[in-house]
């Protein structure tokens, strides 16, 4: 068994392996016990105690054996749990309970994009549906599709740099291969994606793709889809590849139809990406505004009138202060980090903070923003730790034009405070900007409770009902699956729900890729 699949098993029902995890603040700790009292809940199910119903068909197993090697194709349960769901927090729970969904009747890895057009074409005969999983990082029901049996695609073995090209600045990189060892790969070459996102350490490069990914440092590199100048794409119609200039008025541009597709209308094989140089020198730091509303309106000057910083990160009163309590300092107001890379970095530092100044920002040195880079990856597992200690907490995002980002952000925090019981905490941060507009990420905090997990899907609903009825996008970087598809067709309206079912019936005449993730099937007449 290699190493991800032991890494898999040993962080079984949370965000990473033990190891990794994180402990909570002693002042976030004593703040759960006296305003939420929370009680930890009893130990988690383990992964072997999970309940497992008959696995493949004797005719399809050996079908799909003869294409990858019986040894590629497992029926193990516990295997087959680790692939049932993502890692939203119902997830989780759902999984420390040992209630799952549906698990995948097999675990299929083939090696290469002819083995995978080989298993579609196995799904399609068998009308077995399939799930293409790489990382396993979905929080929105990607990874569940509304199917009375699937199998599980799992790309782990396509995990290779196929090629650099220096001159044009490019890579061919393999769907299933890690985003760490990704950068490993390109950093031998001197160059790097410079896609950072939360789930960075376990997501791998075709779920970027398949989920429209925004990193940490978007407003420097650019967010993934932005990065992806062609691909090849196992459908089970056959092979579609795109990208062959760095732009083209040739028709409508294809990548964008597989960008976002989330495996509903074929599986990404391998992406050619833009690459950049390994940023020679780097530099974070804090700067402090009396409000987010101050906070946001330096954002804008800067994403609009430059210099755009490579990361800009802005969190709200409540995230800031709670920010503040773990790091053991704190004076009020929001936090706004900023972070430079690239060859020279001092001049566009001190035109920032000339900007920064201006706009009415407090600097606060190298220290916030140093503890921030060092610790970007820590929420995952502190969520694990609320969840030891008895707290839900879980997370939604958006994003809206400037102009229409202040009564956003309103109107999300009231329909979760409407629909949340009290005590409750909203926290808030933009961490994505562009010139017209920029993201909201919102962090929930509560007790358990009873059914904690209906309970937050209220509140979701709430806030999505909220999102599209004040013009935010039903989701700027976690994607759609099944939880946001509801408002997504709201979004996108009833016609352009029918143009995705007409691709879908076009590459996937079976229905066999991911049924039910992104739109819901036409209903029967």
């Amino acid at each position: 068994m290699d190493a991800m699949r032991e890494e898999r098993r040993a962080g079984w029902a949370r965000w990473g392996t033990p190891e990794h995890a994180k402990p909570l603040p002693e002042a976030v700790a004593g703040l759960l016990k006296q305003v939420f009292e929370v009680t930890p809940p009893t130990a988690p199910v383990a992964l072997d105690a999970v309940a497992a119903p008959p696995a493949l068909a004797a005719d399809a197993l050996a079908a799909l054996a003869a294409v990858v090697g019986a040894e590629h194709v497992s029926t193990d349960a516990a295997e087959r749990a680790l692939h049932a769901s993502g890692k939203s927090t119902p997830d989780l729970y759902h999984q420390r309970a040992g209630e799952l969904p549906a698990l995948p009747a097999a675990v299929v890895a083939p090696a290469d994009h002819d083995q995978v057009l080989a298993v579609l074409a196995v799904c399609a005969e068998h009308r077995l549906a399939v799930v293409p999983f790489g990382g396993g990082t979905s929080v929105v029901g990607g990874l569940t599709p509304e199917a009375d049996g699937y199998l599980t695609l799992d790309l782990r073995r396509l995990d290779r740099l196929i090629a650099v090209d220096p001159v044009s600045r490019t890579a061919v990189l393999q769907a299933g291969l890690p985003a760490p060892r990704a950068d490993e790969l390109l950093a031998e070459h001197g160059f790097t994606l410079g896609h950072v996102p939360q789930s960075y350490e376990y997501a791998t490069i075709g779920g970027f793709a398949a989920t429209r990914s925004s990193g940490q440092a978007s407003a420097g590199y650019g967010r993934f889809d932005d990065m992806v100048v062609g691909m090849t794409v196992a459908t089970p119609r056959g092979t579609l590849t795109t990208g062959r200039a760095p732009a083209s008025s040739a028709g409508p541009d294809l990548r964008r139809l597989f960008l976002g597709s989330e495996g509903a209308f074929g599986v990404i094989t391998d992406v050619t990406v833009r690459v950049r140089p390994v940023a020679a020198q780097r530099h974070y730091e804090g700067w402090r505004f009396e409000s987010f509303a101050d906070g946001v309106a330096a954002a804008r000057r800067l994403a609009q009138d430059g210099p755009r910083p490579t990361v800009l990160r802005l969190s709200d009163e409540v995230e800031t202060m709670l920010g503040a309590t773990g790091r053991g300092r704190g004076d009020g107001g929001c936090l706004l980090v900023v972070g430079h890379e690239g060859a020279s970095v001092e001049r566009a530092v001190a035109e920032t903070a000339a900007v920064l100044r201006e706009c009415g920002g407090q600097e606060l040195g190298t220290e916030p923003g140093e503890q921030w880079a060092a610790h970007r990856f820590d929420a995952p597992y502190l969520r694990d730790a609320l969840l030891d200690a008895g707290a839900f907490a879980e997370t939604l995002e958006t994003a809206a034009f400037w102009s229409a980002l202040p009564g956003l952000y309103e109107a999300v925090r009231e329909a979760l405070f409407a629909a949340l019981p009290v005590p409750s905490m909203v926290l808030c941060h933009v961490s994505h900007v562009y010139e017209t507009g920029a993201s909201l990420y919102f962090t929930v905090v509560t007790a358990f409770g009873d059914e904690p997990v209906a309970r937050w899907q209220r509140a979701k609903a709430a806030a999505n009902d909220a999102i599209i009825a004040a013009g935010g996008t039903i989701s700027h970087h976690h994607g759609v699956g099944t939880e946001h598809r509801d408002w997504f067709a709201q979004e996108v309206g009833p016609l352009g729900v029918d143009v995705l079912r007409a691709v879908k019936r076009e590459l996937d005449p079976a229905g066999v890729l991911n049924p039910g993730i992104l739109v819901a099937p036409r209903p029967a007449p």
